[in-house]
């Protein structure tokens, strides 16, 4: 389980750490940074999937998805003075992270070398395309030198070795300051193939070398190398995961690729869901909803008594259907008084939203973590109380984080209401128990000089978490 997500540089999220317990309710007002929180979700899951470079891409591209504030706001907060930018000290860089029961994952994107080209002298034409920069797999809670498992840096990557040796890798270790220097990234020689080693880097890491080799390869001490040819795009856990070499990227993978979310179900006129598909048995609704009838009909004859409960719960006895004429499945919902079903296309925009819930919370195949961003959209407030139920009893086998707008919805779900923004203070969320089934928490993200925080989050009550430096 998911016990902390960590971002910083991305849009409004300067520099936070969330803290997560089993099942996460995260509300704010419009522009505090709920969105946000959900799209950083979505790119480190994009690292598994070996897409978040173009998911990046796909948001407008690097640039417009960095945190657009000063590098500090220690003099605007503490001394009163205006928000002003400074000289940057370190390189572009926007880090995302979790930590889980199990292991931990970071990963640092920025810009490329500006002497990167295709061919001899010539410049690229993606330039302004975001790398992998580096990426660490540690056991624990948090990140400590003597807990890191494998680590990349640009184009190497690196598996501790059955033997501790200190290799001076850690000293650079430990929380950034204003007054903290940070390395810029190696120099890269004119016409220098992209995804060549820099040579910057490659010069520390032979004289920092030993005698061990690997695959003719030399090695730091205590370390072997896998690769030195990993390209800046593609991240360590799609290409080095093996069960061999190295089983704890495999694990994370797996972990991260299990995660789903659901974000803002179509039902206009032409939503996927509408049209009759062809079906074939599916554990898994997409993110889209365009197999909801075949999910569906997955789940019942799964013996999931719980789907017929949760339609006749919000529809006044309501009994649905799943209709297959030459292979394609449709949804259809009798309703009492009415002579015949409604079908997927006849259905109001809420209720068919509902039963795309339905289809996502009570799947067949719990995922890991299941994330719904504003679950509420559409439904009528009558609906609120039937999906508060589905979603506390997802959380028996999933680990769940709702983004939502709706005090009702947040009522709902049991979130203690201790104080005046009817969410509970963290002091007496100490006291909670965590895990899957554990009560629902909430988490109130705010915003202070354009930064997204967490209410309430001080010092003490922040999860420990540790981004080391790229040198």
């Amino acid at each position: 389980m998911l016990t902390a997500v960590a971002v910083s540089g991305y849009r409004s999220l300067r520099d936070v750490v969330v803290p997560l317990h089993g099942l996460d309710v995260v509300t704010g007002a419009n522009g505090s940074g709920k969105s946000s929180l959900y799209r950083s979700l979505r790119l480190l899951a994009g690292c598994g999937r070996g897409d978040v470079v173009g998911t990046l891409a796909r948001e407008g591209g690097l640039e417009s998805a960095l945190w657009a504030g000063p590098a500090t706001l220690g003099g605007a907060r503490d001394r009163g003075h205006a928000v002003q930018g400074t000289r940057r000290k370190g390189p572009i860089s926007l880090q995302l992270g979790f930590a889980s029961d199990d292991f931990g994952y970071l990963v640092d994107l920025g810009l490329p070398q500006q002497a990167s080209g295709g061919g001899e002298g010539a410049a690229s034409a993606f330039l302004r395309d975001p790398e992998i920069k580096r990426e660490v797999v540690w056991s624990g809670p948090v990140m400590r030198p003597g807990s890191v498992l494998v680590r990349r840096r640009w184009n190497v990557v690196e598996t501790r070795s059955g033997f501790e040796v200190d290799d001076g890798w850690d000293s650079g270790w430990g929380d950034d300051d204003d007054g903290a220097e940070w390395e810029s990234d190696p120099v890269q020689a004119a016409g220098s193939r992209i995804g060549a080693r820099p040579a910057a880097y490659r010069d520390t890491g032979a004289a920092a070398a030993g005698s061990g080799t690997s695959g003719g390869r030399r090695s730091r001490p205590g370390w072997t190398e896998l690769t030195r040819s990993l390209r800046p795009w593609e991240s360590m856990l799609t290409e080095l995961a093996d069960p061999e070499r190295a089983p704890e990227l495999l694990r994370v993978r797996r972990m991260i690729r299990g995660w789903r979310f659901y974000d803002g179900f179509r039902a206009d006129a032409g939503a996927p869901a509408r049209t009759p598909q062809v079906g074939t048995r599916t554990p898994v609704l997409a993110d889209d909803g365009r197999d909801l009838a075949a999910a569906l009909q997955t789940i019942r004859e799964n013996g999931r008594p719980e789907l017929d409960r949760a339609v006749a719960d919000a529809f006044d006895g309501a009994i649905l259907d799943v209709t297959v004429k030459g292979g394609r499945f449709d949804v259809a919902l009798h309703q009492p008084g009415m002579l015949r079903p409604l079908s997927s296309a006849e259905l109001s925009d809420g209720t068919l939203r509902y039963l795309l819930l339905v289809a996502a919370l009570l799947t067949t195949d719990p995922p890991p973590l299941m994330v719904l961003n504003e679950p509420e959209t559409s439904l009528h407030p009558d609906l609120l109380a039937p999906l508060a139920r589905l979603i506390r009893a997802a959380s028996e086998h999933s680990q769940l984080l709702v983004v939502s707008h709706s005090s009702a919805l947040v009522r709902e779900l049991g979130v203690a209401t201790g104080g005046s923004d009817g969410l509970a203070d963290l002091d007496d969320e100490d006291e909670l128990p965590t895990g899957l089934g554990s009560p629902a928490r909430g988490i109130t993200l705010v915003k202070d000089l354009g930064e997204t925080r967490v209410q309430g989050q001080g010092l003490l009550s922040t999860p420990p978490w540790n981004w080391g430096a790229r040198r």
